[in-house]
């Protein structure tokens, strides 16, 4: 569920006095973060991926899962910079690390940065399903406040398909969970994931997934085959057929109009996988966003 990607000796925003920033650790990594966090610090938590069994995700497949040793992470917090303001974990989902272990790096945050004020990350259903309601409550109270999840589709057999780790239900449960931890987050999803002729039905379900819970931000992204990936296995073998270009805008169009969010919840296509790129609060905007999604299908 990637955003953006970042060689990790690109400049961070850890060690500036005023924001000139350099990142020690784990030069050889390369680190992925969402685009909403482009200017916060980058706090290395764990490398590689504690799954790593998507059908379409080619980003840790060559790295071995490992935790960042608590000492490296102390050091960095301890040359940081007093006023920073925001922090993002990086690593594919640091809170595979455990309940004590994120604990403690959150209070070391806090100790060393005692400005920030919103810690995030990105997560997966899969490991938030090790925390109880109290345990995420307790870290939202130590400012764990934005998490990034890949729930991709509201489909059960495409979630199979792609060997996502968790079904639809379990992805509802733990949102529910995170609501009433108070902990925000933002909903990923994946267009095209359903392949061809499929594209309206995957809608409807997906929005129907989301409709049951509270999220702040739905984040669409535009299905990629990347290359030695099982999905593009997948393709070669005849397996898995793509969604063509006017298939996937309608499936945005579809989602558009099946999604009714019962508090406001912003509806962003701007990452760079996308086709089209439209944002706005729904169910405020919801109108007109399905107008724009229509101007281009009438282009298309």
């Amino acid at each position: 569920m990637p955003f953006l990607r970042s060689e990790a000796c690109r400049l961070s925003p850890l060690f500036s006095k005023p924001r000139v920033y350099t990142l020690t650790m784990y030069r050889n990594d390369t680190i992925y973060y969402p685009q909403d966090e482009m200017h916060s610090v980058l706090l290395p938590v764990t490398s590689g991926c504690s799954w790593n069994r998507c059908a379409f995700c080619s980003m840790y497949k060559d790295v071995k899962y490992v935790e960042v040793p608590f000492h490296d992470i102390e050091m960095e917090l301890k040359h940081g910079y007093t006023y920073t303001e925001k922090v993002f974990l990086t690593g594919a989902d640091p809170l595979s690390i455990g309940f004590e272990k994120m604990r403690r790096i959150l209070k070391t945050i806090r100790q060393y940065l005692p400005y920030c004020g919103r810690v995030g990350s990105y997560a997966s259903i899969k490991n938030i399903s090790r925390y109880s309601v109290e345990e995420l409550s307790i870290l939202h109270d130590l400012g764990l406040r934005m998490l990034y999840i890949g729930f991709e589709t509201g489909r059960d057999d495409i979630l199979q398909l792609m060997a996502k780790g968790h079904s639809v239900e379990q992805a509802v449960e733990q949102a529910k969970k995170l609501n009433e931890a108070r902990i925000p987050f933002n909903t990923v999803v994946m267009y095209g994931i359903a392949g061809d002729g499929e594209s309206e039905k995957n809608a409807v379900a997906t929005a129907e997934m989301i409709n049951r819970f509270h999220t702040d931000r739905i984040i669409t992204m535009n299905l990629v085959v990347f290359y030695c990936t099982e999905l593009d296995g997948m393709v070669k073998r005849g397996e898995f057929v793509p969604a063509g270009p006017k298939e996937r805008l309608v499936e945005i169009r579809t989602l558009l109009e099946n999604l009714d969010p019962q508090q406001p919840t912003v509806f962003d296509t701007t990452h760079p996988t996308n086709m089209i790129k439209i944002q706005g609060t729904l169910p405020r905007y919801k109108e007109r966003l399905i107008m724009e999604v229509t101007r281009y299908l009438d282009r298309a």
